[in-house]
Protein backbone atom coordinates (compact mmCIF):
# COMPACT_ATOMS: atom_id res chain seq x y z
CA UNK A 1 0.00 0.00 0.00
CA UNK A 2 1.28 3.44 -0.85
CA UNK A 3 2.14 6.07 1.76
CA UNK A 4 0.30 8.90 0.02
CA UNK A 5 -3.06 8.17 1.66
CA UNK A 6 -5.18 11.01 2.99
CA UNK A 7 -8.43 10.99 4.97
CA UNK A 8 -11.46 11.44 2.72
CA UNK A 9 -12.49 14.72 4.38
CA UNK A 10 -9.20 16.30 3.17
CA UNK A 11 -9.98 15.55 -0.49
CA UNK A 12 -10.26 18.86 -2.41
CA UNK A 13 -13.69 19.65 -3.85
CA UNK A 14 -13.93 18.46 -7.46
CA UNK A 15 -11.23 15.80 -7.00
CA UNK A 16 -11.41 12.06 -7.46
CA UNK A 17 -9.88 9.35 -5.30
CA UNK A 18 -9.85 5.62 -4.67
CA UNK A 19 -10.76 4.10 -1.32
CA UNK A 20 -7.78 2.22 0.09
CA UNK A 21 -8.52 1.65 3.80
CA UNK A 22 -11.35 1.87 6.35
CA UNK A 23 -10.38 2.37 9.98
CA UNK A 24 -13.90 2.63 11.41
CA UNK A 25 -15.32 -0.25 13.45
CA UNK A 26 -18.66 -1.78 14.33
CA UNK A 27 -21.87 -0.27 12.99
CA UNK A 28 -20.02 2.66 11.45
CA UNK A 29 -17.83 0.31 9.42
CA UNK A 30 -20.86 -1.70 8.32
CA UNK A 31 -22.60 1.50 7.18
CA UNK A 32 -19.57 2.57 5.12
CA UNK A 33 -19.39 -0.85 3.48
CA UNK A 34 -23.15 -0.77 2.79
CA UNK A 35 -22.73 2.63 1.11
CA UNK A 36 -20.26 1.02 -1.28
CA UNK A 37 -17.04 2.32 0.27
CA UNK A 38 -15.02 -0.81 -0.41
CA UNK A 39 -11.40 -1.12 -1.58
CA UNK A 40 -10.72 0.66 -4.92
CA UNK A 41 -14.13 2.38 -5.10
CA UNK A 42 -13.83 5.71 -6.92
CA UNK A 43 -15.20 8.69 -5.00
CA UNK A 44 -15.67 12.30 -6.15
CA UNK A 45 -15.85 15.19 -3.70
CA UNK A 46 -18.76 17.38 -4.84
CA UNK A 47 -19.60 20.22 -2.46
CA UNK A 48 -19.25 21.35 1.15
CA UNK A 49 -22.17 22.60 3.16
CA UNK A 50 -22.05 26.34 3.98
CA UNK A 51 -20.77 25.48 7.47
CA UNK A 52 -18.09 23.17 6.00
CA UNK A 53 -19.50 19.94 7.40
CA UNK A 54 -20.90 17.61 5.98
CA UNK A 55 -19.41 17.19 2.51
CA UNK A 56 -21.30 15.59 -0.41
CA UNK A 57 -19.52 12.80 -2.29
CA UNK A 58 -20.47 10.84 -5.39
CA UNK A 59 -20.06 7.15 -4.61
CA UNK A 60 -21.06 4.49 -7.14
CA UNK A 61 -23.65 6.77 -8.79
CA UNK A 62 -25.22 8.03 -5.55
CA UNK A 63 -24.63 11.33 -3.77
CA UNK A 64 -23.85 10.74 -0.09
CA UNK A 65 -23.20 13.37 2.60
CA UNK A 66 -20.62 12.40 5.22
CA UNK A 67 -19.54 14.30 8.31
CA UNK A 68 -15.82 14.95 8.75
CA UNK A 69 -15.79 12.59 11.73
CA UNK A 70 -16.98 9.71 9.50
CA UNK A 71 -14.90 10.68 6.46
CA UNK A 72 -11.71 10.93 8.54
CA UNK A 73 -11.82 7.14 8.98
CA UNK A 74 -11.79 6.50 5.23
CA UNK A 75 -8.28 6.68 3.77
CA UNK A 76 -8.02 7.38 0.06
CA UNK A 77 -5.48 7.86 -2.71
CA UNK A 78 -5.83 10.77 -5.14
CA UNK A 79 -6.27 9.88 -8.80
Amino acid sequence: MKNNLIPLHELPIGSFCRVKKLTSEGNSRRRMLDLGLIHDTIVESLIKSPAGDPIAYQIRGAVIALRSEEASKIHVELI
